[in-house]
């Protein structure tokens, strides 16, 4: 597999939110903006390719059975620094983002990147795949937020949709969630499965 492969697997093949349907608590609950989803993506997308790296180093000296405690500590290490960085350069977002964000420790991504592949593969491999899962999981909230936004908030990025009365309130709440996912689910799988 090529370098190129790894970062697009995940975008398209493996996309976590459409395709394997992973980490869905973060992908519900914080994507009533576009910018809150781009910002969890990316938060991810930041503890994703360094503890795949961190995990790839380790993995040949971590006896079999302490590798998912000796994994957790270290995602948990990079959720620790992620936090502090939010805290100092973006305390609005980190305030919005709130509980979410020290759960990516246990995000079913992030875990299951590191079982699944940083543990059997190289550094430079390891972060790539780190980055393709974290671009695809960006991407995916990104577009889900926005489309949240505009559905019931008629504004994207925060910016009001000029000429536009009130959105449907529905769609930033709980259930708008679940249906634009699924719509959405079904247009990329549509559009995946014709290329």
């Amino acid at each position: 597999m090529t370098k190129l492969q790894l970062i697009t697997k995940g975008l398209v093949k493996d996309n976590p939110t459409f395709v394997l349907l992973l980490g869905m608590c973060p992908t519900l609950a914080t994507t009533t903006s576009a910018i809150n989803g781009l910002s969890m993506g990316l938060a991810t997308l930041f503890v994703l390719v360094l503890s795949n790296m961190a995990i790839s180093a380790l993995a040949p000296v971590v006896p079999d059975k302490v590798h998912i405690p000796v994994y957790i500590v270290v995602i948990a290490t990079f959720v620790t620094v992620l936090q502090f960085l939010m805290q100092a350069f973006v305390p609005g977002i980190y305030a919005t983002l709130g509980l979410f964000i020290p759960l990516i420790v246990v995000n079913c991504i992030v875990l299951g990147r590191a079982e699944a592949f940083a543990n059997k593969n190289g550094i430079v491999d390891s972060a790539l795949d780190g980055l393709g899962v974290g671009l695809g999981f960006t991407l995916s909230l990104t577009v889900l937020g926005a489309v949240r936004e505009i559905l019931g908030g008629l504004s994207v990025f925060g910016w009001k949709i000029p000429g536009t009365g009130d959105g449907m309130l529905a769609f930033v709440m709980a259930p708008g969630a679940f249906l634009c996912l699924g719509y959405l689910m079904v247009l990329f799988n549509k559009f995946v499965a014709k290329k």
